[in-house]
């Protein structure tokens, strides 16, 4: 069964108080189209999962967290974004590179995902005006970013 945010609002975030919790981190919250990839092939980096209910569901779990004193902290990827043509950014404009790296450094072998050029100063606005976005539109308190290696080293980590 795939979790629900009213249900987590209702059932977990309780019992994270009861536990002495302060802080909970959630996964996959941006849009993704592929469900084993746990949320990182992020296809909509404006739009909350549908799977979990709907956008005034999270903004209702949030703000239980928030009557609770639990910090909520959003799982956000921005190291890659999903590879798909139809429904994500890749080839948006029907370039290779109008938000990724052109050729094989704008795809990362191992996740099947394209990778940001953080050179582009469109890049940068997107991703900020992002982070932005949900911060004020849903009142998360911050953000654990994924797959910080791969932004840093051309080589991913991966030897």
């Amino acid at each position: 069964m795939i979790n629900t945010y009213a249900n987590f609002r209702d059932d977990v975030l309780p019992r994270i108080k009861r536990l002495g919790y302060n802080a909970v981190q959630i996964m996959a919250i941006q849009e993704h189209s592929y469900y084993a990839s746990f949320g990182y092939h992020v296809t909509n980096f404006f739009a909350p999962s549908i799977r979990f209910g709907t956008s005034d569901d999270l903004k209702s779990l949030i703000d239980k967290a928030h009557e609770l004193g639990i910090l909520v902290l959003m799982d956000i990827v921005y190291s890659h974004a999903s590879n798909n043509v139809l429904d994500g950014l890749n080839m948006f404009d029907g370039t290779d590179g109008h938000y990724f790296h052109t050729g094989s450094r704008g795809h990362h072998s191992v996740w099947d995902s394209r990778l940001f050029n953080y050179g582009s100063w469109e890049v940068l606005r997107y991703l900020l005006s992002n982070a932005r976005w949900w911060l004020e539109e849903y009142k998360f308190d911050g953000y654990r970013f994924d797959g910080v290696t791969s932004m840093m080293y051309i080589h991913h980590g991966l030897q």
